[in-house]
């Protein structure tokens, strides 16, 4: 084959990915990530292990919570990626989205599990077996002090955002109207129930307490059906608290515009159309880049006269305190010149007849006319005691004669004949009377003609 000297060796995959992840691991504060994922997994291991010693399918629907805070983890080892790399010509914008797509993933990846336990439940109704509590308890102790463990440890500053910027669940909802409830019997807890609470902590304290009800009632009934009903409520409770967090998270990735700044950037762009030199903001978009992080694109038409600059200064001015991506198109206004005719004109424009014919009314429109007045006159009325005997009436267009010559040098004759010769040598026909000049090459543009009180020809 070809061989290329200076062509540089592509990577793989797995290459790519391992060049990463040693970046990655060469920061400090991502080895605290990486023991905790070290012992995530050692976690897990043991929990599915004792999933299957049980056979509780609440227990395994608890674990995959414990899975989940492995995705958490990974998440938050992309956000210290994100904030490592610089934007490249690939990715102009940075890798902000990274973080929005490893949440998304994540809690998508929840709701599926979530689903898969409510599939395997409808099955256990059908035909419940036997559960084993000896070390059902166990395991949820250990999965309940890991996950809030993890969760308390560790600032994992994607889902902190989401987790405050998506709507609550149904689970915080019932929690709060729970917690209201409290505190207005002990007013010194307000401070700890009445906050928003962290969706993650509420739910792994909730299926920690279906873990221990079953517990109880397995021992003292032996009801093997309640397993199969906690493993319904945690899976419900998962899918519950999940769902908004990927609402939230596929609206970033589909680059819609965040609910709560609409108002503001209605403001600001009210704003800059008022601005001097501004005459119309257009083809504005505005959209979440990443979590907190606004971009946006805007057109303004400015005048003329104004300077581009200051203008762009001013617009950029008031919008970046909303929007820290901004792209702004400045661009004058186009005047529209009128034009001389509406028509095209033919190239032979000054090859027109030597004959200018003057249009008169139709005979017909003008026997209806009032010389007087101007308006259509009845038949039967006699004619009005003060008529003029106008040139022109009932007759057909006239033809001008001019002799004289143009002074531009161009051969063609200019001015106009005195009335008084016109009158004497009759009323020419079309193509059969003296040559007459143009003053412009346009048949619909007014021209005098006459004399003056002197008896001198008009120009």
């Amino acid at each position: 084959g070809t061989i290329h000297l200076f062509r540089k060796s592509q990577r793989s995959l797995v290459g790519k990915l391992t060049h990463e992840f040693r970046l990655v691991a060469a920061d400090r504060r991502s080895w605290k990530i990486l023991l905790f994922g070290a012992i995530n997994l050692i976690c897990i291991g043991f929990l599915l292990m004792w999933c299957s010693s049980t056979n509780s399918i609440a227990l395994t629907a608890y674990t995959y919570l414990t899975i989940f805070d492995l995705f958490s983890l990974v998440t938050c080892l992309i956000s210290y990626w994100v904030m490592m790399k610089k934007p490249s010509p690939v990715y102009s914008y940075g890798f902000e989205r990274f973080e929005v797509l490893a949440v998304f993933a994540s809690t998508v990846l929840a709701q599926l599990g979530a689903l898969f336990i409510l599939k395997e439940s409808a099955e256990r109704f059908l035909e419940q077996p036997e559960i084993h509590t000896g070390r059902l308890l166990v395991g949820t102790f250990v999965a309940l002090f890991f996950n809030l463990f993890t969760m308390l440890s560790i600032r994992n500053k994607p889902f902190a955002y989401v987790s405050e910027a998506a709507s609550t669940s149904w689970l915080q909802e019932h929690v709060a109207d729970l917690s209201r409830s409290i505190c207005g019997i002990i007013p010194g807890l307000s401070s700890i129930f009445l906050p928003r609470m962290n969706p993650f902590v509420l739910i792994d304290i909730a299926g920690a307490l279906a873990l221990c009800i079953t517990y109880m009632l397995i021992e003292i009934n032996n009801y093997f059906a309640v397993d199969t009903a906690s493993a319904i409520a945690i899976a419900l409770m998962t899918f519950g608290t999940m769902y908004p967090m990927s609402v939230y998270s596929g609206k970033v990735l589909l680059q819609t515009t965040p609910p709560h700044v609409i108002g503001q950037l209605d403001k600001l762009l009210r704003e800059v159309s008022t601005l001097d030199g501004v005459l119309e903001v257009r083809n504005e978009h505005f959209w979440t880049l990443g979590f907190g992080t606004l971009a946006g694109s805007v057109h303004v038409r400015i005048r003329r006269d104004a300077n581009e600059q200051m203008v762009l200064a001013h617009v950029t001015n008031r919008l970046y305190t909303l929007v820290s991506t901004l792209t702004v198109q400045i661009f004058k206004d186009d005047w529209i010149r009128p034009t001389l005719s509406s028509v095209p004109i033919a190239n032979n424009i000054l090859n027109l007849s030597d004959h200018h014919i003057i249009p008169m009314p139709s005979l017909k429109a003008v026997d209806n006319l009032n010389p007087v007045t101007s308006t259509p006159a009845k038949p039967s009325s006699p004619p009005p005691e003060f008529s003029f005997n106008t040139p022109g009436k009932n007759v057909s267009p006239v033809i001008l004669l001019n002799t004289q010559t143009r002074p531009y040098g161009l051969g063609f004759n200019h001015g106009s004949a005195p009335y008084s010769s016109v009158l004497n040598q009759g009323f020419g026909i079309p193509a059969m009377g003296a040559t007459q000049g143009f003053r412009t090459g346009f048949t619909n543009v007014p021209s005098r003609y006459g004399t003056n009180t002197r008896g001198q020809p008009r120009p």
